[in-house]
């Protein structure tokens, strides 16, 4: 059985067959171990369930080592492990993990890294405006796709003003991954609300992409 804490004793056991195909979807941004999701998540789960054992510092630790692996996984691998330890983080240790999201920035950790934010929104509902601010107007755009997506999970504790602000705040910006951004969050609000985002979209000039991908389940 792995030593809790000891990244170096944990390996994931890839296909050479696949990792050439998995650096080139990420555009040959990341070498890979050559496992796939399903198969990483099962070599990784007693990984995971042993971390919610570690003391605090230890996890936390255990979460930069594996971040800093060279192998792409590894860096799904942490973020599996923060989420599955999600409970345990106070503001503290969340608002540190947002270095992470301008280390090895691409939109498959990026997005994963917002599923950990936007859990832990929704068990503190309180601090949302403070982890908010983090990310909104932040210099880094992935920053700013994670403000603009951070409510993702929501429907009735969406606020409307905070995402509309994350929204405008971006407009204008030609990058493709803040305007899907801006699109996908809007669409996916449009299946609670859709009077609310069809006045929204009305109101304000948004991109041809926001506005397609927006307007999808509207009639």
């Amino acid at each position: 059985m792995l030593g809790m804490g000891k990244v170096t004793e944990f390996k994931l056991r890839g296909s050479a067959e696949l990792k050439d195909p998995m650096a080139a979807y990420m555009k040959n941004k990341f070498s890979f171990v050559g496992v796939k999701t399903p198969a990483r998540k099962q070599q990784s789960k007693e990984y995971i369930k042993l971390s919610k054992k570690m003391p605090l510092q230890e996890l936390l630790h255990t979460i930069s080592e594996l971040y800093q692996q060279s192998a792409r996984e590894y860096q799904y691998v942490a973020i599996d492990m923060c989420f599955a330890n999600i409970r345990r983080f106070s503001f503290t240790e969340i608002s540190d993990f947002t270095q992470y999201v301008m280390q090895k920035s691409w939109w498959d950790s990026v997005d994963a890294w917002r599923k950990v934010f936007g859990k832990y929104v929704q068990l503190h509902l309180n601090e949302k405006q403070q982890l908010f601010e983090l990310f909104y107007k932040h210099d880094d755009f992935w920053m700013r796709r994670i403000a603009i997506l951070l409510q993702l999970f929501e429907k009735e504790t969406l606020d409307k003003e905070m995402l509309a602000s994350a929204i405008l705040y971006d407009q204008q910006t030609d990058e493709f991954f803040i305007q899907k951004a801006i699109g996908w969050a809007l669409r996916n609000y449009s299946k609670f609300d859709p009077q609310w985002v069809k006045h929204f979209v009305v109101e304000h000039d948004l991109s041809k992409l926001a506005t397609r991908e927006a307007s999808v389940y509207l009639t």
